[in-house]
């Protein structure tokens, strides 16, 4: 585990990437290993105001709020967390649509610090239209690379996925986190 016994990985990356699939594909490969974990679950879906393009600082400051809230209940209950978002990834919505907002900017940055480990999932196809994603592909790139320069000019603790290897993804994270897990948990499968 990581120094303070506990681990939280989030996956990070614009809307349609496989973030979602990856958190649970993950979640199960460490319950399979008997590892005690909590996903914490995208918020922006439940989030009242608008969201996407039409995403305002209110409705952002509430995703960021729920999340941060989200992860500390987590982090309190379970020893691993699973974040099917970052902070940062979803602040980049905000930062695309309004800029930097200082408070929310200093509450993003002291945030990231609580991760042990952000993946970058990459684009690999456009957004499919689920009710809920913006499906313009250009808005999906816009998010990515304002994401990318974010992560540029910060240190942070990050494992990019190779787009060309998208079915090893989860071997991948799985080995990148092996190191950090207690090595009293044992394979039950497999």
């Amino acid at each position: 585990m990581a120094p303070n016994g506990r681990l939280k990985v989030a996956f990070i990356g614009t809307h349609g990437v496989g973030k979602t699939t990856l958190c649970y594909g993950l979640a199960a490969r460490l319950k399979a290993r008997d590892v005690a974990l909590e996903i914490v679950h995208e918020v922006a879906r439940r989030c009242p105001l608008p969201i996407n393009e039409a995403t305002t600082v209110a409705a952002q400051a509430w995703i960021l709020h729920t999340q941060i809230g989200e992860e500390l209940v987590a982090a309190a209950r379970y020893p691993v967390v699973l974040c099917d978002r970052s902070v940062l990834d979803n602040y980049v919505y905000l930062l695309v649509a309004a800029g930097r907002q200082p408070g929310l900017d200093e509450l993003v940055a002291h945030w990231l610090g609580s991760y042990d480990l952000l993946v970058e999932v990459p684009i690999v196809a456009g957004p499919a239209p689920d009710g809920i994603r913006a499906p313009d592909p250009a808005f999906q790139r816009a998010v990515a690379a304002r994401l990318r320069a974010e992560l540029a000019a910060r240190s942070l603790p990050l494992l990019y996925l190779d787009p060309e290897d998208r079915a090893g993804w989860l071997d991948v994270v799985e080995a990148a986190l092996a190191p950090k897990l207690d090595s009293a948990q044992l394979p039950l499968l497999g």
